[in-house]
């Protein structure tokens, strides 16, 4: 069955509640699929990177059989800016005019407790080996980004994924370089199948499935995201060869993971 993912598109007509989480100041909103989301702006501190890695980091994960909310792309009109009493959520907004990222809104999710919900090794292990891949930073006892949603653990938030896009220092090396972060990883503690998940993974992915996922983000986000590259498309480029060389260098995270185990 060939792989091939699709974003829906949707339009936004509430904004219900604010998210006051982070830096990207998230909240849930109303689209006209009668379905509720968690918008990611485009307008927040941490801008169209967070989206793209929102977007890439996450279709990944689906890939490789997580389980995720749905990703959409939820447009933005100029209305919501205008009518909005808190001025910094107005502002927000105004600069969020045109196309976002919304997660499906699972409507009574609790937060992931590793003292309470003791998570599958192999499960454990799977999402750590995603996180290093992507070079996740945000998935720590402080902040998991996982939910339990119907007795499964849920995965959310991965816009601080791929760090170094914000600069692109060194990229190339880096590629090829361990996940130091791994060490504050939530499951890393439950993470003792480490080398059965870099063969599951490694199976699940592959090049094609890489440029399908990279080819999701539209082009208008890689033109507005600074970078040094000389176009869209050599912006594109460089996400494809960064996960390529990842995934075929992935023994050096996963040993750095297991050292970090002991």
């Amino acid at each position: 069955m060939a792989f091939n993912p699709e974003i829906r598109e949707v339009n936004v007509l509430r904004y219900l509640i604010p998210l006051r989480e982070g830096g990207s100041l998230p909240a849930i909103v109303e689209a006209d699929d009668d379905f509720k989301y968690v918008l990611k702006f485009r307008g927040a501190g941490q801008g169209i990177k967070a989206l793209i890695a929102e977007l890439v980091g996450g279709e990944l994960a689906r890939a490789l059989g997580l389980k995720l909310p749905e990703i959409v792309f939820a447009n933005l009109d100029d209305r919501f800016g205008k009518v909005e009493p808190d001025e910094e959520i107005q502002d927000l907004l105004k600069a969020s005019v045109g196309q976002n990222l919304g997660l499906h809104y699972l409507e009574g999710a609790k937060t992931f407790d590793p003292l309470v919900n003791q998570p599958d090794s192999a499960l454990s292990s799977l999402i750590v080996w995603l996180d290093c891949f992507i070079n996740n930073v945000d998935r720590t006892a402080k902040n998991t980004n996982l939910l339990m949603w119907h007795k499964e653990l849920w995965l959310i938030d991965h816009g601080a994924a791929f760090y170094f896009h914000h600069t692109w220092d060194d990229w190339e090396a880096r590629a090829q370089k361990p996940f130091l972060f791994v060490k504050d990883h939530c499951l890393l503690p439950f993470a003792a199948n480490l080398d059965e998940a870099n063969e599951k993974a490694k199976s699940m992915l592959d090049a094609e499935k890489i440029k399908t996922i990279v080819d999701l983000i539209p082009e208008e986000w890689l033109g507005l995201a600074e970078s040094p590259f000389e176009s869209p498309e050599a912006h594109r480029e460089a996400y494809k060869v960064f996960l390529y060389t990842r995934l075929h260098h992935a023994e050096n995270f996963v040993n750095a993971a297991k050292d970090a185990r002991k």
